[in-house]
């Protein structure tokens, strides 16, 4: 068992197969769908790792827990569940590294907790989401960019997981890596020319990327986000670092900084994996024109002519 502020080292032993200009061949389809939460359980405090057998039983929870299938909480439960849990693509474990079970995807700070936000990001947050309760649905405008089919969350950066969809495929030449994201078939596409970063009057929802090798590792830095992307309360002023190492045949580790000091009062690490699949990725098909935008505007509508007239009969 590791203790507190330990990270177990990568072993670096395996050999990564190579492209013909000699880098680390990370070409494939990969999954990072995993139960293991970005920040640390409050039941878990210090502990980085877990054993096997503690490693199984919370598994166990984790999984029970998040069954859509379940039909306890009454008929309003039942319909949030929305889709049966068959959709569903949690993955069925924690994230293992070199053999250990890891509590949380985040190393640093040492207690797996995202550091607090500044006095301005926290009154900013709470602006925010006092006119997302007063203007729910107005206009497609007022919904999230991933409802709206502009971008999704999974393509990052940084890359996470979320309840389906997990899947990408990397492509690499000499010049680019390109990451083709499942949800929302997002394109991921990194130079690898020694460019430097866009003006910072041009912005851009997942960022503006630009990559290089550091021994056998690919290294990515991503600045120039939009005031909208929003990752955990973070504004443009976002920079992301990700590290891509293949530590063997099945896994890539994906390492990843934040960095943003008009939001958080501490930059912060976290590490996660991705793991290799054989299925193929299928289109998502997803764009503004879906029935979903209507009818959560429509619903709203409703709901606002319901609320004027129990007003009016409460004024009679």
């Amino acid at each position: 068992m590791l203790l507190s502020g330990q990270t177990p080292s990568v072993t670096r032993a395996w050999t990564p197969p190579r492209t013909p200009d000699g880098h680390p061949d990370l070409q494939g389809t990969w999954t990072n769908a995993t139960l293991t939460p970005l920040e640390r359980p409050v039941e878990f405090a210090q502990k980085l790792t877990l054993t096997d057998e503690e490693a199984a039983t919370y598994e166990r929870q984790r999984i029970a827990a998040a069954n859509m299938d379940r039909r306890d909480g009454g008929a309003e439960a039942d319909v949030e569940r929305a889709y049966n849990d068959v959709f569903y693509d949690r993955g069925s474990h924690l994230i293992r590294v070199d053999g250990y079970k890891r509590t949380s995807m985040i190393i640093d700070p040492p207690d797996g907790r995202i550091p607090p936000l500044t006095l301005e990001a926290r009154k900013k947050l709470e602006h925010n989401r006092a006119e997302a309760r007063r203007h729910p649905a107005d206009r497609p405008a007022d919904r999230s960019p991933q409802e709206r089919c502009i971008y999704s969350a999974r393509a990052g950066p940084p890359m996470l997981a979320a309840m389906y969809n997990n899947n990408y495929q990397i492509v690499q030449t000499p010049e680019y890596v390109m990451i083709f994201v499942e949800e929302i078939h997002d394109l991921r596409i990194i130079p690898l020319d020694g460019r430097p970063h866009l003006p910072s009057n041009i912005r851009r929802w997942v960022g503006d990327s630009i990559g290089q090798w550091d021994g056998d590792t690919l290294v990515v830095d991503t600045t120039n986000f939009t005031s909208k992307t929003k990752f955990r309360g973070s504004g443009e002023n976002l920079h992301v670092i990700e590290r891509f190492t293949r530590v063997s045949p099945d896994t890539i580790l994906y390492r990843f900084t934040i960095d943003d000091p008009s939001t958080f009062t501490k930059a912060w690490t976290a590490e996660s994996t991705f793991l290799a699949v054989s299925e193929k990725l299928y289109e998502y098909a997803c764009h503004e024109g879906n029935y979903a935008m209507v009818d959560i505007l429509r619903g709203a509508r409703l709901e606002e002519k319901a609320a004027d007239e129990a007003g009016k009969k409460g004024e009679r």
